[in-house]
């Protein structure tokens, strides 16, 4: 059993998300056994359970899941979110993005309009809009390959200079009490610092991030003016976005 649960616990660091069924595939034993060593790894803090399966756990995934391999996790229900966000922000004339994965996905299907200028601390995604239309300003900083990004005071001043009218953020965790947070104390602060300078915040989480608190706070939810996921949540969030006044938007 030890051997396994070390096994899983490699793949989990290695692809961000792990689920029950695959795992009980792969090493030919049944759910409920993989359902206990999931378990095991949850009261360890090396995941966090999710419907279905296990996520690395938040406070630990960004520095341990390279940007190549989260992008693939959940990536249709990013698709569906990137699909309501080009159908809903499509047409804003400025715009500051972060480097999330799902705001990435997002930019893809915007990318030829013209008339957008869009403000980014994220390299990646001046790497996919390699060829585009619309105008890309890069806010500068200390680099960081791991997270194909930019952090720390410049680009958190260059940041400072602007006024758009949507912020676009990606988040590891929807907290009704903490609010919305992220693993990475310096992306967070950045990603704080675009929503006060958005007419409209909009915030962009697939349906494994509800409920899930991550290390740092960096959004309260009176700054939210729109929450875009890819399925509808439960009543309570519905209530809770209601009470808020809170746009939610899912498929």
């Amino acid at each position: 059993m030890t051997k396994r649960i070390d096994k899983i616990k490699q793949k989990v660091e290695a692809e961000g998300e792990v689920f029950v069924s695959d795992l009980s595939r792969l090493y030919n034993v049944t759910e409920e056994t993989i359902r206990r060593d999931l378990e095991k790894l949850k009261n360890e803090g090396v995941v966090t359970r999710t419907y279905g399966g296990a996520m690395l756990n938040t406070t630990l995934q960004s520095d341990r899941v390279h940007f190549s391999k989260r992008r693939a996790i959940n990536l249709e229900a990013k698709k569906k979110i990137a699909k309501l966000v080009a159908r809903e922000f499509g047409d804003a004339r400025t715009i500051m993005v972060d480097n999330s994965t799902t705001v990435i996905e997002a930019i893809k299907l915007i990318k030829d309009n013209r008339n957008i200028t869009a403000i980014s601390f994220s390299a990646q995604i001046f790497q996919e809009l390699d060829e585009t239309n619309m105008m890309l300003v890069s806010t500068g900083g200390i680099y960081d390959e791991r997270t194909r990004s930019f952090y720390g005071s410049l680009a958190k001043e260059n940041i400072r200079k602007y006024n758009v009218d949507v912020a676009l953020l990606g988040c590891k965790g929807l907290d009704m009490t903490n609010g919305i947070s992220d693993s990475s104390e310096g992306e967070a602060d950045l990603k704080a610092e675009m929503s006060s300078r958005a007419a409209s915040v909009v915030v962009l989480a697939d349906h494994s991030k509800f409920g899930q608190t991550a290390f740092v706070n960096f959004l309260h939810w009176d700054m939210v003016n729109c929450l875009i996921t890819d399925e509808k949540p439960d009543d309570e969030w519905v209530e809770f976005c209601n009470r808020m006044n809170i746009r939610l938007i899912y498929e």
